[in-house]
């Protein structure tokens, strides 16, 4: 199902900017210039995140985030200049979730908004995945094929139950390398290509019904056939 992230924040190049790489992530986007106009859009559109500057006219950060508190427990990551430490504190006190420095990277501000959403999700997927001949275990960090364990190291078996629990959805690969191996990563995306490559020859013929399949010019997915 599609989240719809609320962005309240009163500089206009970082809201358009905002809009553009979340609406590309396959977000649904609602955005507000000043806190008065984003906690009316917040309660028009009952958001499944807010990004909320601090620093704004009308109403700041923080007393958005007292009246969004008041009422629901809807996750809020804030968008801080550097030296606004003193409100950064106040914010988490009142019960934001996260917050992101400005000038911020835009593959940590997703990275932070996806471990946000995964913590509030009520369908976490469950830590063992079974398919044909294939076993994923999340928590024992095993692999069971055929009935028999397979020696595979940790960051690949973190990468197959990533793709694995989302079967038939698409990851690029900045995707992948921000939610296997985090966003302070400073590998490239050949890493992943790597580790795909690695995957494929171990598994190769365990079954017709599944495969990681290659999606041309985006990424990768783990697909899973009826027949």
């Amino acid at each position: 199902m599609q989240k719809t992230i609320l962005i309240i924040e009163d500089d206009s190049n970082i809201r358009e900017l905002l809009r553009l790489y979340l609406t590309q992530e396959g977000y649904k986007i609602e955005t507000a210039q000043d806190g008065l106009e984003g906690l009316r859009a917040f309660k028009a559109h009952e958001p499944d995140l807010i990004l909320l500057d601090l620093m704004m006219p009308v109403m700041d950060g923080t007393q958005v985030i007292k009246e969004v508190r008041a009422v629901s427990k809807v996750p809020v990551i804030m968008l801080t200049a550097k030296g606004e430490t003193f409100d950064k504190v106040a914010g988490l006190d009142l019960g934001a979730d996260d917050y992101v420095t400005k000038p911020f990277e835009t593959r940590e501000l997703i990275a932070r908004i996806r471990a946000v959403l995964r913590r509030y999700g009520d369908n976490e997927p469950p830590k063992k995945l079974e398919y044909e001949n294939l076993i994923i275990d999340k928590e024992s960090y095993n692999i069971t094929v055929k009935g028999e364990k397979m020696e595979i190291p940790p960051k690949e078996i973190e990468l197959l139950y990533f793709l694995a629990s989302s079967p038939n959805r698409v990851f690029t690969r900045a995707q992948l390398l921000d939610d296997v191996w985090g966003f302070d990563y400073f590998g490239d995306t050949r890493t992943v290509d790597v580790h795909v490559k690695r995957l494929r020859e171990k598994l190769q013929d365990v079954s017709d019904k599944w495969e990681i399949k290659t999606v041309w010019g985006v990424g990768y997915k783990f697909e899973v056939r009826d027949n």
